[in-house]
């Protein structure tokens, strides 16, 4: 799917939109954590830009045009990083987001906020945590149907990593958040929930997609997280390719990435193909997503992939990179339903997970990146805590 989104954003501003932009911009880049990621998604395929006249002028493609005719890339952005050259298909709103919209007074996105600021029904509340809570939950709902009236695609909603480890709270959270999103008439086919993947956000997964609203697991780091969840019937996986690769470099003792690099192949490239095949070739009908690509030749080992997240300075390299009409078919789709097909699992991986096979299947690069990941989000979500407790109540309340 080729969509073009035409800066309805842009025009909604002000005259000073574009001082307003370049600081909503930078405020958004510095709450990111370094482990969080950012918006995105689940989402229709983007194309390289019409206006890069020279493959028109010439009847030659560009890379970009060759990759996405066999993964659906999605760039890696913030809703303002060079919106008009690769527009967001799909968004993600989270507690990092939020925090970036609150630094910058007069914004389209910080009347969302004060709009939750201003619910009567949280600050009717007699319990000061249950209030923070539905503030909190408002926010992320009246941001997130902003987002849903700027991209074509679905908006993912953080779920708070607090709960990682309780998979009713996160049901109820999941609960609390639908309604959120209902009052302000979103529904539930634009959305995914993204929950951290240990065995109670799996399990959190399962519960809900039997209810019908999809999921995101994110920090995917071993296969028995990507089996696991793809039993669950996630709707979405979340694999960071960069972040395996980065802790193999420094660490030693996980068995999962010894193998990898035994064999020679990259470790988190190695466990995308691994859980792409499993998902493929069992007929599960989780997408799976990578995440944490560093440069081009990372996404030319992912083809084949569901969707790869894929960073806007590798895009533009791919979109200014012209390749020959005798050329444009070389790209190697390395995943593929027939690929999948013929990889071979061992007994051990294609067991029933549960609990205590999971825990012990969990390597130690898996338990730190996961933790590392969710500490992240629990930081961010306690500092929109703690603005939310100096600014409430808004002058109008």
């Amino acid at each position: 799917m080729s969509s073009s989104l035409h800066s309805p954003l842009y025009s909604s501003l002000s005259s000073s939109s574009a001082l307003q932009e370049k600081k909503l911009r930078n405020a958004v880049n510095l709450a990111k954590s370094t482990l969080t990621f950012k918006p995105r998604r689940n989402i229709p395929l983007i194309r390289a830009s019409t206006g890069f006249s020279s493959s028109l002028d010439t009847g030659l493609s560009t890379e970009l045009d060759a990759v996405t005719s066999h993964s659906e890339i999605v760039p890696d952005t913030v809703i303002f990083d060079d919106f008009e050259k690769f527009p967001p298909t799909a968004a993600t709103v989270s507690s990092s987001l939020l925090l970036g919209i609150c630094g910058l007074p007069d914004t389209k996105f910080k009347s969302a906020v004060d709009r939750a600021l201003a619910d009567s029904e949280c600050y009717g509340l007699e319990n000061s945590d249950l209030q923070m809570s539905c503030f909190f939950n408002k926010a992320l709902a009246h941001v997130g149907g902003d987002l849903a009236k700027l991209v074509p695609g679905r908006v993912s909603t953080e779920v708070d990593a607090r709960l990682a480890y309780d998979t009713h709270g996160i049901v109820r959270k999941v609960h609390d958040l639908l309604k959120a999103y209902n009052e302000i008439e979103v529904p539930p086919e634009r959305l995914l929930f993204k929950i951290p993947a240990t065995w109670q956000g799996i399990e959190a997964s399962r519960v809900l997609e039997a209810e019908g609203i999809q999921t995101h697991l994110t920090f995917v780091y071993s296969f028995c997280q990507a089996a696991a969840a793809a039993q669950a019937g996630a709707s979405v996986i979340q694999i960071f390719v960069g972040r395996l690769r980065d802790w193999s470099r420094n660490h030693t003792g996980d068995s999962e990435i010894e193998s990898a690099l035994k064999r020679g192949e990259d470790p988190g490239l190695a466990l995308v193909t691994k859980a792409y095949n499993y998902i493929h070739k069992y007929g599960h009908k989780s997408k799976l997503m990578a995440a944490a690509v560093r440069n081009k030749q990372d996404v030319f080992n992912l083809l084949g992939v569901d969707y790869i997240i894929t960073p806007l300075k590798v895009l533009q390299s791919l979109k200014e990179s012209v390749t020959p009409p005798d050329e444009k078919y070389s790209f190697i789709r390395r995943l593929s339903p027939q690929s999948a097909a013929a990889f071979n699992f061992t007994q051990d991986e294609l067991q029933k997970w549960d609990q205590y096979s999971f825990s012990s299947a969990m390597g130690p690069a898996a338990v730190e990146l996961l933790t590392i990941g969710m500490d992240g989000y629990t930081n961010q979500a306690k500092r929109v805590e703690e603005f939310f407790g100096k600014i409430w109540p808004p002058p109008n309340v």
